[in-house]
């Protein structure tokens, strides 16, 4: 049959179906209702629940709920600690509001920490599990992409275009594939382990240090983006430091907390990476003023 556009000065009236195909309701809907009364006044709870691929963007409806109650400011840190064990869905804590830990015994699909705005993530293996975490996939690609605030703790490694687009998010991970940090604008990442090609490509704000045991990273390093060199200052190593204690008390990571055991012999392993664009802003220098320079390089 041949359909005829018929033009009629009548409005055009358009019924909706009385039979809609159901739609699941996401973790986060379960979430709501176990923790409206909590939410409400503010009170710290503690939920668990197992999570499967299928529950995508878990955190998201809760950190709507926060914001609507309690401001974009959200709530004091840890307030809702939401405990998962399994394999997560895409966008694991996207634009995940401040108040909200997520802490997942398993590991979690692409798109983790999406426009991550105060919350907290973590990853780490399960317990028991075999496989040394430094050595094992645990997020997959394009995490912390256009995060803002917050923080994410991974014991094991990311996939690529880890941190894309992070513009005020800390992180700690072991390992990440190509195009880590690429256009990254602030915040911190560490990464404790090898990283892949083009790192830090458009890279124009915030820091990073990698952990370079077999001292491949300058072949690995985007050039015309960032500088890297050896840590030279007090400050910037205390930062490190911190960061690396805080992700061993969120995860558990025996490889981290091996770092930390010897951190003075394996500190000359760590590259500090700079963004081109940051060496005259910066408010604390990367080399103390009695620091030779060559010590740096």
């Amino acid at each position: 049959p041949i359909l005829q556009k018929v033009q009629t000065d009548e409005p055009r009236v358009f019924s909706i179906p009385e039979h809609r195909n159901p739609v699941p309701d996401s973790l986060d809907g379960e979430v709501l209702e176990d923790a409206r009364a909590a939410l409400e006044k503010g009170e710290r709870l503690t939920l668990s629940y197992p999570v499967r691929n299928v529950h995508r963007a878990v955190g998201t409806r809760l950190s709507s709920e926060i914001v609507t109650r309690h401001g974009p400011e959200g709530l004091p840190d840890g307030t809702l600690d939401l405990r998962l064990t399994g394999n997560a869905g895409q966008s694991l804590g996207a634009f995940l509001a401040r108040g909200i830990r997520l802490t997942i015994a398993g590991d979690a699909n692409d798109y983790v920490g999406k426009g991550l705005s105060g919350g907290e993530i973590v990853l780490h293996p399960p317990q028991g599990a075999p496989r040394e975490s430094q050595h094992n996939g645990i997020i997959g690609n394009t995490a912390l992409y256009g995060a803002t605030s917050g923080a994410l703790f991974a014991a094991g490694k990311a996939g690529e275009r880890f941190a894309v687009r992070n513009s005020g998010a800390t992180a700690v991970i072991e390992g990440c594939g190509a195009n880590g940090c690429e256009y990254m604008t602030g915040g911190m990442a560490v990464i404790l382990g090898p990283v892949g090609g083009n790192f830090g490509a458009g890279m124009t704000g915030g820091m990073a240090f990698i952990f370079d045991e077999r001292g491949r990273f300058p072949q690995m390093a985007n050039a015309g983006s960032i500088l890297w060199q050896r840590l030279a200052s007090d400050h910037w190593r205390g930062e490190l430091r911190s960061a690396v204690e805080r992700h061993v008390e969120m995860t558990g990571s025996a490889h981290a907390r091996r770092l930390l055991d010897k951190w003075e012999d394996v500190l000359a392993n760590f590259w500090q990476v700079c963004p081109r664009d940051m060496l005259d802003k910066l408010e604390h220098p990367l080399v103390d003023e009695n620091v030779p320079a060559e010590a740096a390089e």
